[in-house]
């Protein structure tokens, strides 16, 4: 049965929800509100933006589990977030920054840029020791100013154990930051049960937002130690005193939003995560676990299959990978695209991610057609 919220044209089967996923009903909705609005009224209706503004604000703070309002930042994207505290750091020559060889760019890029200060980015195999963490905590040593991770995989699903890291980097006085784009939406996240001093994450994921606006969050005093790289009025600690002179830095994270929100994404976001709030996390995360798990032993039991996703029976995810013995990936790729299942090539094989609204009878039509390609 179709969900009320997601009128998807019928024949498509949308598994794409780890790259960027459709709207539901509520935020068109929103989005049309808003233009409308904006024809009719231009920006006089600005005072009802800005409580929309921090409303999304609570609604990424229960999302996050975060302990205040002021610890929330509306950014552009992850890699900007990212770039935030790697720019904002006070490095010496010398310090080292430890993550895996299976982050996306985004959480790759602006580590590696950090080499012309002597900062090396060590990259770790995930697959090698006793567990994922241990060999993340194997290269860490006197020098490891920071551990950066993804929170999920993009490419493999592997959920890593953000409790069991977080433990480890406060320990040993490391600060811990995680690009959490595909656990937000899809899985319950706790930046105080893991303890990270950074989380970011993009909105048009599985979140259902548009692309152009996401979240960073980070601790009073890890925010304290990035120095700004971005200056502009929507930063300064009296924002609307426009002859503000001398100025100071706003004291929470809105230093980090120089400029003039997105308005637009703003409400579209706010409609989307309305959606998950009312759902509840753990509703979805059980459904979307539910659905992996549909999707693994399917291919565990067709021969013609490869599982190349890392499950872990405590640590599950959305997002499940696969190869075909006979059929390359852009074969079958091509073959599901055309038969309106909307996946992914991602770490050597064709990538499904069902969000909690997907079936299995939708799911099984896409397995289906795996199956038949030729």
């Amino acid at each position: 049965m179709t969900h009320p919220e997601f009128p998807l044209t019928e024949d498509l089967i949308y598994l794409n929800h780890a790259a960027v996923a459709p709207w539901p009903k509520r935020t068109s909705a929103a989005v049309i509100q808003f233009a409308e609005q904006n024809t009719r009224y231009g920006s006089h209706f600005y005072p009802d933006w800005l409580k929309k503004e921090t409303e999304l604000r609570q609604q990424l703070q229960v999302l996050l589990n975060a302990t205040s309002l002021n610890d929330v930042a509306l950014v552009k994207n992850t890699s900007e977030a990212l770039s935030f505290v790697a720019y904002g750091l006070d490095w010496r020559s010398g310090d080292n920054i430890v993550s895996s060889s299976e982050e996306f760019p985004s959480n790759r890029l602006p580590w590696q840029s950090l080499a012309k200060f002597g900062v090396e980015f060590r990259q770790t195999d995930l697959n090698t020791g006793e567990s994922p963490e241990q060999a993340l905590f194997s290269r860490v040593d006197s020098n490891t100013r920071l551990l950066t991770i993804s929170s999920i995989q993009f490419a493999t699903g592997l959920r890593m154990d953000l409790d069991k890291i977080g433990a480890f980097c406060k320990r040993h006085d490391i600060l811990f930051c995680i690009d959490a784009i595909q656990s937000l939406g899809a899985v319950q996240f706790d930046v105080q049960a893991c303890q990270a001093d950074f989380v970011m994450a993009d909105g048009h994921k599985w979140l259902f937002g548009p692309e152009g606006l996401g979240v960073f969050y980070a601790t009073p005093s890890a925010r304290d130690q990035l120095s700004l790289t971005q200056y502009g009025w929507h930063m300064m600690k009296d924002t609307h005193n426009y002859e503000n002179r001398p100025w100071e830095v706003h004291p929470t994270a809105r230093r980090f939003e120089c400029g003039s929100p997105n308005m637009l994404g703003i409400h579209a976001l706010s409609a989307s995560l309305s959606l998950l709030l009312e759902t509840g996390m753990d509703v979805i995360e059980s459904l979307v676990i539910e659905n992996s798990n549909y999707l693994v032993e399917a291919i565990k039991k067709n021969d013609q299959l490869v599982l190349l996703s890392r499950q872990r029976d405590h640590l599950k995810s959305g997002i499940v990978t696969f190869r075909h013995q006979h059929r390359s990936n852009a074969l079958l790729y091509n073959d599901l695209q055309a038969n309106g299942v909307v996946c992914a090539i991602r770490g050597d094989g064709i990538r499904l991610s069902p969000h909690f609204y997907n079936t299995t009878e939708e799911i099984q039509r896409a397995l289906d057609i795996v199956s038949h390609s030729k």
